[in-house]
């Protein structure tokens, strides 16, 4: 198993870890939508994808701030 540091995921994060973990595993919610193969046990868990992608640099996203509501 693959242990991430919080430090990996600030770098593609822009510097806020906290951000990484939330984009990871919105990511991961996003990944569970689609069919998977299920003869395979050897596949790796989605959140550990999520955060693998992340940390490469293969996901990108973007923040979209709140609208505020007067």
């Amino acid at each position: 198993m693959r242990v991430f540091t919080p430090d990996e995921v600030a770098v593609r994060a822009r510097t806020n870890k906290y951000l990484g973990v939330l984009v990871a595993a919105k990511y991961a919610r996003g990944l569970n939508d689609f069919p998977r193969d299920r003869a395979s046990s050897k596949e790796k868990k989605l959140t550990t994808r999520a955060l693998e992608e992340l940390t490469n640099g293969a996901l990108e996203f973007r923040v979209v701030p709140r609208r505020r509501v007067d």
